[in-house]
């Protein structure tokens, strides 16, 4: 019986981190982009760049008070990647179910039905 146990992959890593930012507890508040850019060894130009990229894909907000840009993650953007995602997990489940059967019964027992999800 094969193993459950595998190796992180650098994919899981970099969901790790990104889920890892998205449920630390200071993200919660509005930040200013100069508290936004304090970890990073890079100019404020550049990190402002970052964020508009962040504010097109509607995943930031900024609210300007004078010079100060407060900056909160939206959520709700990532409704649509959710969305998106059960789309395709629906597909692949489904065709991915099929093809098992197939493997499973042979190509004498159900044939291109089975890849297909046909239920005839």
């Amino acid at each position: 019986m094969p193993s459950t146990a595998r190796v992180a992959t650098s994919d899981d890593r970099q969901l790790d981190r990104l889920f890892r930012a998205l449920g630390d507890r200071t993200r919660e508040a509005p930040a200013t982009v100069s508290e936004l850019a304090e970890p990073f060894a890079i100019s404020l130009p550049a990190i402002s760049r970052h964020i508009r990229v962040l504010e097109e894909a509607k995943l930031v907000a900024r609210e300007v008070d004078g010079r100060v840009h407060h900056c909160s993650l939206d959520a709700s953007a990532l409704q649509t990647v959710d969305g998106w995602l059960r789309h395709y997990r629906r597909f692949w489940t489904a065709n991915l179910d099929a093809l098992a059967r197939y493997a499973e019964d042979g190509p004498g027992r159900g044939g291109r039905r089975a890849i297909r999800g046909d239920r005839r």
